[in-house]
């Protein structure tokens, strides 16, 4: 049990990193915590490697998201999965959209690195 709640505590603080504005920008940060065969479904449709995420990130909008309902599952030793949903507010902090999302954590050299994303428009709050 202290095993479950020691990896959803340090997955659930990389996830809200992720969300960050500042963080995303930050092509350092980026580089670090994404593994280098990362790929990620967007909720656009469109399909991202690591190179296109970390290309985009200083242009990326500074949009406000706040993470909800957040699971963390070991799937094998060194591998989790995340399931979250998101809600993402304009600057004026109205509400604008909701995705369900989940990702592939990898443990490498000790540390969690996202090896794959999804994020899916969701209707439901």
């Amino acid at each position: 049990m202290e095993i479950q709640s020691k990896l959803n505590e340090q997955l659930l603080l990389m996830e809200e990193k992720l969300l960050q504005p500042e963080f995303r920008k930050s092509v350092k940060d980026l580089t670090i915590l994404i593994a280098d065969d990362f790929i990620e479904l967007g909720s656009s449709g469109r399909t991202y490697n690591k190179q296109q995420v970390i290309a985009g990130s200083p242009t990326s909008p500074m949009v406000q998201m706040t993470l909800m309902d957040f699971q963390a599952k070991l799937l094998a030793p060194g591998v989790a999965l995340t399931i979250y949903r998101v809600a993402k507010h304009s600057k004026q902090d109205e509400l604008l959209e909701y995705s369900l999302r989940s990702s592939i954590w990898i443990l490498q050299e000790g540390k969690w690195r996202i090896m794959f994303h999804q994020g899916t428009p969701s209707i439901d709050k």
